[in-house]
């Protein structure tokens, strides 16, 4: 066992208790959705539980660790209502959660977490119980750099893909047969000339700074196919594509191997349509969203348009943070902190978007949302404001509507769902 594991298991000894009189309140919430013919749902919220400054105390504006690890939540589907039900203790900060496929298994990277005496990111793998939805500890490796802040599966569930923010670098881990995670087959640390402190395109006045001072590495995700792999670099203002080699669990660049975004904008994530063709790229500090084609023959992204994620007139700072495609890909939604607004664009026919507006996410610096299994739901991490909020989603407009349902939740940074096996 390496010294990372037993460390972490030592974090996670109060893992078996994770649901204090959870499993009563679960076989009721069985019931209750088997009588309306749907599922039960747990959520789980990933946190900053640990002050990134004791890690990291050359950087600012950092949360100050009001979390205490991974937050376990049912999921009232007719109200979306989030009620509390247990808790995975960590000091790491669980900032980035994502299931396989099944949901057999979920991964967290562990943003504040040390190697020794060393600031080094690490990731943990949990087996999950598909009728409670507890989470079972199976192993914790190195994420191969500082600060992890975005992991995902790829799509044949054999490789998961790390971002290292504070590492500037991306790794490929391995997974192993019964769901823990082998040491990295891949390291790719980002090089190249760090953009301007000024955004391009920023708001009149702004004063929004983030990523500019080094290369941050702030997502990674394969595309639909699994053949290629793209992150983003926030400081070097490029989104990478890469060819990846499923058997070895390496890149390789593509050719072109990057694509570039205005100076100072800060590309911090993407999302794919559910078609393949198009991809949105959502900028931090430029507070901007960009539509490309995707050629996924040949793994290459053409710009086609790019728009402000605020609402016209905007003058000021503002950070923005996720960007998701809704289910039936109809509309797109993207985070605005500072302004602590979900934007919300109608997607036409070839890809375009066509702004709706935007809706208050009732607290303060929205750092990540995500939609339920169903769509009808949109849940807003508000990091600041230590709670989640639930807004119902109009499907004829996509506008959001709250439903007056908050969770409290010390620095949420990430929310995702499971289906669990109805009661017999």
């Amino acid at each position: 066992m390496t010294e990372a594991d037993t460390r972490s298991r030592r974090r996670f000894l109060k893992a078996a208790s994770i649901l204090s009189g959870g499993v009563p309140m679960l076989a009721s919430l069985n019931a209750g959705a088997q009588q309306a013919g749907e599922a039960p749902v747990m959520a789980y919220v990933g946190t900053f539980s640990s002050p990134l400054q004791d890690v990291l105390p050359t950087q600012v504006d950092l949360p100050p660790g009001n979390g205490r690890g991974i937050h376990l939540f049912r999921l009232d589907r007719s109200t979306g209502e989030l009620q509390e039900a247990g808790l995975v203790e960590m000091g790491t900060s669980p900032s980035c959660l994502v299931f396989n496929a099944d949901g057999t298994r979920l991964y967290s990277a562990n943003e504040t977490d040390r190697v020794g005496e060393k600031a080094h990111g690490t990731v943990s793998a949990f087996a999950v119980d598909p009728a409670t939805g507890l989470l079972t500890l199976l192993n914790t490796v190195s994420s191969g750099g500082e600060g992890p802040t975005y992991v995902s599966v790829h799509p044949a569930g054999r490789h998961l893909l790390v971002a290292n923010y504070f590492g500037g670098s991306v790794a490929v881990l391995p997974i192993l047969p019964d769901g823990r995670l082998g040491e990295a087959s891949d390291v790719k640390v980002d090089e190249g000339e760090i953009g301007p402190t000024k955004a391009t395109n920023a708001p009149p006045g702004s004063f929004a700074f983030s990523g500019h001072d080094r290369t941050h590495a702030h997502l990674i995700e394969s595309d639909p196919s699994g053949r290629f792999v793209l992150h983003v670099d926030l400081g070097l203002d490029k989104i990478f594509v890469w060819k990846f080699d499923a058997e070895a669990g390496r890149l390789s660049p593509n050719d072109p191997p990057s694509v570039s975004l205005p100076p100072g904008d800060g590309p911090r994530h993407f999302d794919f349509h559910p078609n393949g063709r198009w991809l949105y790229s959502i900028q931090e500090e430029g507070s901007t969203v960009v539509h490309f084609d995707y050629d996924g023959e040949r793994g290459r992204l053409t710009e086609r348009k790019t728009l402000s994620t605020l609402p016209p007139g905007y003058a000021g700072s503002n950070f923005c943070s996720g960007i998701h495609v809704s289910p039936d890909g109809r509309y797109l939604y993207v985070g605005n902190r500072l302004h602590d607004s979900v934007g919300i664009f109608a997607i036409g026919g070839e890809g375009d978007l066509t702004y709706v507006g935007e809706e208050w996410t009732r607290g303060n610096y929205p750092r990540s949302f995500n939609f339920d299994p169903s769509g009808r739901f949109l849940y807003v991490c508000n990091q600041r404001a230590d709670h989640v909020t639930a807004f119902r989603i109009d499907p004829g407009s996509g506008r959001l509507e709250f439903t007056g349902h908050y969770a409290p939740v010390g620095n949420p940074s990430i929310i995702v769902f499971r289906e669990l096996k109805p009661a017999p």
